[in-house]
């Protein structure tokens, strides 16, 4: 290329977590800093939020009016689009409020004058709004998760989207089952891979930081979870703690009428 591919990164509604995952590449990011003209990233100090550049990053979801226009111009300025996190991704541990009967009791609780709070009803992924070219899912992301990513498109290759379960990872870093020696409610068998393991590796239950593997059974998952003795109330919050969707809910509820299919 006769010049620099320019890239930027965007904050939405977030908690920062996968902008550091980016910081935390260490050694990687200067390099990456030598083959890429960074135009906004304000977690680095670099502010040009309106710059027209090849790569966008976005981490956090939509929940403001503001941030339905910011999206849009990004979306414009942008030629590739890719949301990092379970916030861009599908609206992250603030759309629990979307499961609610009325959105505004959420900020009446935290508020004392919820009337200047600038929300919407609910708390939506990018791709709600706007093309998204790549997902990069997890809460937060890893280093590896991006440098992979922004190394592959550099190359002029769209990276693949990983879901296998969690459950194969385990099995190969010959990590000892959760849910079957310890019965600890481990959501590994419907969770995509990508953490490396992590809590399994000492010995505790999966998560579900990196959002839905392929073909997830969650319906049969969930009466497992039934069977270790959590109550209907545990099991919902096992499943929609990091990534909160309403039709998984409904479908849970099928299953303590006795009504659940095999697929969630």
């Amino acid at each position: 290329m006769s010049r620099k591919p320019t890239i930027a990164v965007h904050k939405f509604s977030s908690c920062d977590g996968c902008q550091l995952a980016l910081l935390n590449m260490g050694e990687a990011l200067v390099t990456l800093a030598e083959r890429v003209d960074i135009k906004h990233f304000a977690e680095a100090g670099v502010l040009d939020e309106m710059a027209e550049v090849d790569i966008a990053f976005i981490e956090g979801s939509v929940v403001t009016q503001h941030d339905t226009q910011r999206i849009q111009q990004i979306r414009k300025n942008s030629r590739y689009l890719i949301t990092m996190g379970a916030c861009a991704t599908s609206g992250g541990i603030q759309a629990l409020k979307n499961l609610s009967d009325s959105a505004n009791s959420w900020t009446g609780a935290i508020y004392p004058q919820p009337e200047f709070i600038d929300s919407l009803d609910r708390s939506e992924p990018i791709k709600s709004h706007v093309k998204v070219d790549f997902e990069i899912w997890g809460c937060p992301i890893n280093s590896g998760q991006i440098s992979t990513a922004i190394s592959l498109m550099l190359e002029g290759v769209m990276p693949q989207d990983e879901r296998e379960k969690l459950c194969i990872e385990c099995k190969r870093e010959g990590l000892v089952c959760t849910l079957v020696t310890a019965g600890e409610p481990c959501m590994g068998p419907v969770t995509r891979t990508g953490c490396g393991a992590l809590c399994p590796q000492y010995g505790r239950a999966c998560y579900g930081c990196y959002g839905d593997a392929e073909l997830p059974h969650n319906s049969a998952l969930a009466r497992r979870f039934s069977g270790l003795g959590l109550l209907p109330d545990q099991v919902h919050k096992r499943f929609q703690l990091i990534h909160p969707d309403q039709a998984k809910s409904n479908d849970l509820v099928k299953v303590e009428s006795g009504k659940g299919g095999q697929n969630g």
